[in-house]
């Protein structure tokens, strides 16, 4: 059936962010990217306002002359944007198995390293190119054991692995006359796939929503505290970060609602996690202590549990706890200093 420019702008413009346009078009990979992006985080929706014609072209090409085309000569032309997206994506699936996934054995040598491939590989399979898929977790499974631990790790695998997609990228194999699906089973495919991608973030949210927040928490800590030494930089992501709060705030009218949302936004980008109260109890401290209070409790319990200076079995165990303790206060704290 011949696609129709203007039906595949109304329906970007009805369920762009869902991906109706790319189901229509028979781009599935595309349209699941979508729906798990909601249009590539916003951006790639308004972006594809001046790319539908393309698609329409693409989806009506005659498959006899698709066979007939040359493949395996040259590998596609590398696109900036497909490894930006890539990357983002693939931090993107990191973070949702991060947060859903990450009790799970081997979770940093198995399961990160693959959410983290198969994130990258959706974006390197939209369209007509596609990339080794055995060759893009490999660089993920060797990847993941240098960061192992680490609450940024998504970011260097993503990075390693969308590098390895774009060298290995090429063109998929031509179509046969009898591959076009109905839309029945492929619907029944792509929310399989929903289901899988979304089930461990329901339940992470909905059955232990504090450690969810402050997982959240951590994470955007994490991120800010990278800019601490470019105050104006930091108060950018965080206003950006804030937006989407803001926006339902002036949804909601205010009120309750307002508040409720204040209360989250307060947890989420300014209350103490629970790694840093913890924290604080080593230093025998209360929530409300200044950065300086803090300083002075780590220097008395550093001086008292040196062991040079105390001959304890224990001395070199606790003398460390103080050490970790003031280094995560001081993380949180440092941002704050500089504004």
């Amino acid at each position: 059936m011949v696609k129709r420019v203007f039906v595949a702008y109304v329906l970007w413009a009805v369920g762009g962010p869902f991906g109706l346009h790319h189901l229509y078009l028979g781009r599935d990979s595309h349209a699941l990217l979508w729906m798990i992006t909601l249009g590539g985080f916003g951006f790639g929706w308004v972006r594809e306002f001046l790319r539908i014609p393309a698609y329409v072209r693409e989806a009506n090409q005659d498959v006899d002359k698709e066979r007939k085309r040359p493949h395996n000569i040259a590998p596609p032309p590398a696109s900036p944007v497909r490894f930006a997206g890539q990357v983002c994506v693939g931090i993107y699936f990191g973070t949702v198995a991060l947060i859903g996934l990450n009790s799970l054995s081997f979770f940093y040598l198995i399961v990160l390293p693959l959410s983290v491939g198969a994130g990258v590989h959706l974006v390197a399979s939209v369209g007509q190119q596609t990339s080794d898929l055995h060759k893009t977790l490999t660089a993920c499974l060797i990847t993941s054991p240098i960061f192992y631990g680490s609450s940024l790790s998504p970011l260097p695998i993503s990075l390693a692995a969308s590098v390895t997609a774009s060298q290995h990228r090429r063109l998929k194999p031509p179509r046969s006359p009898d591959s076009t699906q109905k839309l029945g089973p492929r619907i029944y495919r792509l929310s399989l796939a929903l289901l899988a991608f979304s089930a461990p973030l329901g339940y992470c949210i909905f059955h232990n929503t504090t450690a969810t927040l402050y997982y959240l928490s951590d994470c955007i800590a994490a991120l800010l505290d990278i800019f601490w030494f470019l105050p104006w930089l930091r108060g950018v992501l965080e206003y950006i970060l804030l937006i989407p709060y803001k926006i339902l705030c002036g949804l909601t009218g205010g009120s309750y609602q307002e508040e409720a949302w204040k209360k989250v936004l307060e947890i989420l980008l300014k209350d103490y996690t629970q790694k840093e109260k913890e924290a604080l109890q080593v230093l025998s401290l209360e929530a409300e202590a200044s950065f300086e209070e803090i300083t002075r409790s780590y220097r008395e319990l550093a001086k008292t549990w040196h062991p040079d200076h105390n001959l304890d079995n224990d001395a070199g165990a606790t003398f460390m706890k103080i050490q970790e303790a003031y280094e995560v206060l001081q993380r949180w704290h440092r941002p704050r200093r500089f504004k």
